[in-house]
């Protein structure tokens, strides 16, 4: 039985090296989505390409602070949201140094909180932690059941049910933008498999 001394990572200093690669990894998904918004127009190519943007995003928040910490049990599921928010942090710095001074945002990003630049940052660290604490709930449960926790093998089901989703949004005509759909699904279906994962440990 692995136990949280030979397996999961949880030194401080992994901690906050870690959770800086997830930082620039979202860093550099959020500007990559920033220069298709730029330099496309509006049309179902734009749309498909954020949101696989948005999907990998969603994974690499999700799904690398479990893997740099090896979660495989609380002290790692928790190693794991630490990750998370830290990455969060220094996303917030690249944000704050990099992305507001060369106005990356539009106007109406601002406008949704009122023109605060700061309305999006605690719902940032707040997501970004319970993404990674969901992954690690998930790369936990799936090496208690002996099963691959490659980042590929947990993505995947993940992922699929993130399409459907958007997929059911789309046809359903609820004027929903389609990264976001993909972004609430994958969100949705992550907290599914970390609830199915804590009931079979239990």
């Amino acid at each position: 039985m692995a136990t949280s001394a030979t397996v999961d990572r949880s030194e401080f200093r992994h901690v906050l090296l870690s959770g800086t690669i997830v930082g620039v990894v979202t860093a550099v998904a959020v500007i990559l989505y920033l220069v298709i918004s730029r330099l496309l127009s509006p049309g179902i190519i734009t749309s498909v390409l954020q949101t696989i943007l948005v999907l990998a995003g969603g994974v690499a928040a999700a799904f690398l602070p479990g893997f740099f910490a090896s979660s495989r049990t609380v002290q790692g599921v928790a190693s794991a949201a630490a990750i998370g928010l830290w990455g969060t942090i220094v996303f917030m710095a690249i944000d704050i140094i990099l992305l507001r001074p060369f106005k990356a945002y539009p106007w109406t990003w601002d406008a949704i909180g009122g023109g605060s630049t700061w309305w999006y940052l605690p719902i940032w660290w707040m997501l970004g932690t319970f993404l990674a604490w969901m992954g690690g709930l998930v790369t936990a449960g799936r090496a208690a059941r002996g099963g691959d926790v490659a980042i590929r093998a947990l993505a995947l089901p993940i992922l699929v049910g993130a399409a459907v989703v958007a997929i059911v949004v789309t046809l359903a005509r609820l004027h929903i933008y389609l990264p976001v759909a993909a972004g609430a699904g994958f969100a949705l279906v992550l907290t599914g498999f970390a609830v199915v994962a804590i009931t079979r440990k239990g």
